[in-house]
């Protein structure tokens, strides 16, 4: 993986706030957390994605001779404050849930302990990486999960709002389930399979359809995918499909793959009609790709309409997460260290309940059921908290506390899903390769319920507070309300 230097990659706030903090507090070790309030498109659950670039953004901290006299040359800094900087590193501790793992709204999926001046820093970044890659990875899981076992093809880089946006956002699109990407930077830098056919202008660069067909054919006989909607799909494109393909076979070559792609007009027609053409003509195995604005939504419909599609192609509507094109994750401080090291939980309060959050230094506890090995509940709790999972567990909606439910001693597992990363500065996390991340987002959609995956009105995935928590929370709204 490439890396760049994001040190400026910031709000002036953040440098503003920085200066204060130097100039009128004891730069005081706080907990801040990284959470998202609502699942993207409505759905039942979402994917970290990101982690990776947040750690080398965090390795690669550091201000500049060029960075500080810029600051300089602005004139709102004063000297001694740009002096910390020149000699600014991070010393903190992270801690974060893997890339790959599912996650939901309120739970904490980064967590910063560092002195008030670093943590603050670094609030800007974190968020714009975590909520690009987590956005893109969950519309890729969600347009997976509506191709039924079919392989997508993340086709989006020209239609990405810029060259980032395209290059991480096809990593994300594979570890959310993507097969491959068209990317080529993106193939190289995270070593993920690169895919593709060819476009409309090599079939009119050609005399006629056919001589383009078998040009390509010749170039490629392994992997001979052909765009057939030129001119005519069924009466020209398809059928010069097969004359080549049978020409192929009658030179015994074998492809590993072949077959064609649609891109333009009824979907759902056009390859129920080419499927039966490929049929008949002794070509069972043909591939029948498709492309073409194409989305979960859409994608479901045409496999409702009986589809004969095995291979799609997406695009503009993935990298872009089109109808949902932001994440939401925020950043909200949670707690301070008190001179004797224990923790002061900080709460934030608003008029709006759901903008309220969970105060204290913590941690989550991911509950299964130990029969299927569904997903219960995620806990959250304080960092010190520790449960016996032979003792019967009390669940309860933080904000509906009659909403509750209590499971057996026994017949439940926990797994803390919060994972150290950085602890006093040094990195302690190696971050698996992307295609491992991916099988690990697979294995983790396999603990989601059936009704927590489905695109429309999907059953939710409780996120609770630990008793303690729980009591805590009260008890500074009561403080505050007085």
């Amino acid at each position: 993986m490439r890396t760049q230097n994001l040190t400026l990659l910031t709000d002036l706030y953040e440098l503003t706030m920085m200066q204060g903090y130097y100039e009128t507090q004891e730069n005081e070790t706080v907990v801040f957390d990284v959470f998202f309030r609502e699942n993207p498109d409505k759905g039942g659950y979402s994917v970290m994605a990101g982690l990776e670039q947040v750690i080398e953004y965090i390795k690669n901290l550091n201000f500049s001779y060029d960075d500080v006299d810029y600051f300089r040359k602005l004139g709102i800094f004063s000297e001694d404050f740009l002096q910390y900087l020149s000699g600014f590193h991070f010393s903190g501790s992270i801690y974060a849930i893997p890339e790959g793992t599912v996650i939901f709204p309120k739970e904490p999926l980064l967590k910063v302990i560092a002195p008030i001046m670093e943590a603050q820093l670094v609030e800007t970044a974190i968020l714009n990486i975590i909520n690009h890659q987590s956005l893109i990875a969950t519309k890729a899981s969600r347009v997976v999960y509506a191709a039924q076992g079919d392989g997508i093809m993340e086709f989006g880089l020209r239609r990405a709002q810029g060259p980032d946006a395209g290059l991480y956002g096809a990593r994300a699109a594979v570890i959310g389930g993507c097969v491959g990407t068209s990317n080529v930077l993106a193939g190289q830098m995270f070593d993920v399979p690169i895919m593709g056919t060819h476009a409309h202008s090599w079939i009119m660069s050609f005399k006629d359809e056919y001589t383009a067909f078998k040009e390509y054919a010749k170039l490629y006989p392994h992997a001979c995918t052909l765009l057939v909607d030129t001119y005519d799909t069924l009466k020209s494109g398809v059928p010069n499909a097969i004359r080549v393909f049978r020409e192929m076979r009658e030179e015994g070559i074998h492809p590993k793959s072949y077959g064609i792609r649609l891109d333009s007009g009824d979907l759902a027609y056009l390859s129920k009609k080419a499927r039966k053409m490929l049929d008949d003509a002794g070509f069972p195995d043909a591939v029948i790709a498709a492309s073409n604005d194409l989305d979960e939504m859409l994608i479901h419909d045409l496999k409702m309409q009986g589809a004969k599609i095995t291979s799609w192609g997406v695009g503009t509507n993935l990298i872009t997460s089109k109808g949902c094109p932001s994440f939401g994750g925020v950043y909200k401080l949670a707690a301070i260290r008190k001179p004797d090291g224990e923790f002061a939980p900080k709460i934030k309060i608003s008029e709006n309940t759901e903008k309220i959050t969970n105060p204290g230094n913590k941690t989550i506890f991911r509950v299964y059921d130990k029969e299927t090995g569904k997903i219960r509940a995620d806990l959250i709790c304080f960092a010190d908290e520790t449960f016996d999972t032979d003792q019967d567990l009390l669940l309860f909606d933080p904000n509906a506390t009659w909403k509750k439910t209590r499971l057996p001693g026994g017949s439940y597992r926990m797994q803390e899903i919060l994972k150290p990363v950085f602890v006093n500065g040094e990195c302690v996390y190696e971050s698996p390769s992307v295609m491992e991340i991916a099988a690990y987002c697979r294995r983790e959609k396999e603990t989601l319920w059936d009704e927590t995956k489905r695109l429309f009105y999907p059953h939710r995935v409780y996120v609770d507070l630990s008793q303690k928590l729980y009591d805590t929370k009260e008890m500074l709204l009561n403080e505050m309300s007085k």
